[in-house]
């Protein structure tokens, strides 16, 4: 990816995030994949800080962003910035981003972060069968400068995210449209414009098809057979080229992959559902209740039948794929 015509803020008594998000405009974002989920058609979140998911990344999709707690400071696109408690912003597909907090040796600030992230078609197809709905389409190509909202839209953009956190279903839905209302009706003086322009780099190079390729292969296919032979194929390439530059683009083998997701899947499934560890195994594309044990061993550090059993708040937090896509050497290798 590049960016053009855009600025960077001079900010004046460097902390240390200001040195590290400098240092961090040298390098590429990773590739994050956030596992589509059959019953949701958005993903709420929120996690602390430092987390294994605050990273420099990038992602399909748009993300809603609130900071509950703590000063530092942020990339988006190519511009730093300072936060403080309350910042509310949103960021379109593609653009990468990070948010720093300055901290104390030893120090975490939990629950720092809430956070929405949906697909863009999802909301296209919202605006086709909806006519209502159309009203959101400049705020979708707003989206793509990066927008950090001021004033009252502020103070109502943060109440109506943790409303979204709140909530589950059509209200949870209900509560997304109102923020978005919000978002796109917002005066002019509310909305600081990250980015002057965002240019995406097309996408042509081989690591950059085989992965985007690999993954939306992976994900139709998630709960049944999955070979790399039929990736490969999709992405007009033999076995060892397609290897190659998957594992190049995502720093993961194409089986590490499939197991990373159909186990976040299972993990899923053991949560939100009754069905029995062997019904579970066989609904995440697994034809063995060994093997998936054993993968889910490898990935989780126990057995499904433990994960069950723990309480929600022992857990394991499940993380998004972070995968280690950088432009500047998808361009060497053609």
């Amino acid at each position: 990816m590049i960016w053009k015509n855009s600025v960077m803020n001079p900010l004046p008594n460097k902390s240390h995030s200001v040195e590290i998000a400098e240092r961090m405009l040298d390098t590429t974002p990773a590739r994050e994949v956030i596992p589509p989920h059959p019953s949701h058609s958005i993903r709420w979140l929120d996690h602390d800080y430092p987390s294994q998911i605050a990273k420099w990344q990038y992602h399909p999709e748009i993300e809603i962003h609130l900071i509950r707690k703590s000063h530092g400071s942020y990339i988006i696109g190519d511009k730093i910035g300072a936060f403080e408690p309350g910042q509310v912003a949103i960021v379109g597909a593609g653009i990468p981003h990070d948010w720093m907090s300055d901290l104390r040796p030893g120090e975490v600030f939990e629950n720092r972060d809430a956070v929405i992230q949906f697909a863009p078609e999802w909301l296209e197809s919202c605006m086709e069968i909806i006519p209502e709905v159309a009203d959101l389409k400049q705020l979708l190509l707003e989206s793509q400068r990066g927008i950090i909202y001021h004033g009252k839209t502020r103070e109502l953009a943060a109440d109506l995210i943790e409303k979204v956190g709140r909530n589950s279903g059509i209200l949870r839905i209900q509560a997304l449209f109102e923020l978005l209302g919000v978002m796109a009706k917002a005066p002019t003086r509310d909305k600081e414009f990250q980015i002057r322009e965002w240019l995406a780099i097309p996408v042509g190079h081989d690591a950059t098809v085989a992965v985007e390729s690999g993954l939306s292969y992976i994900f139709d296919n998630l709960t049944k057979e999955i070979k790399m032979s039929e990736a490969a194929r999709l992405a007009h390439m033999s076995e060892p080229t397609f290897s190659k530059y998957f594992k190049k683009a995502s720093g993961f083998t194409f089986s590490d992959t499939v197991r990373k997701l159909r186990i976040a899947h299972a993990c899923r499934l053991l949560d939100q559902s009754e069905k029995s560890v062997s019904a579970i195994c066989y609904a995440s594309g697994y034809t063995n209740l060994a093997n998936f044990n054993r993968q889910f061993l490898t990935e989780v550090g126990m057995t499904p039948t433990a994960y069950r059993n723990m309480t929600p708040d022992n857990k394991p937090k499940s993380a998004p794929l972070s995968l280690g896509l950088r432009s500047s050497e998808l361009v060497k290798t053609n």
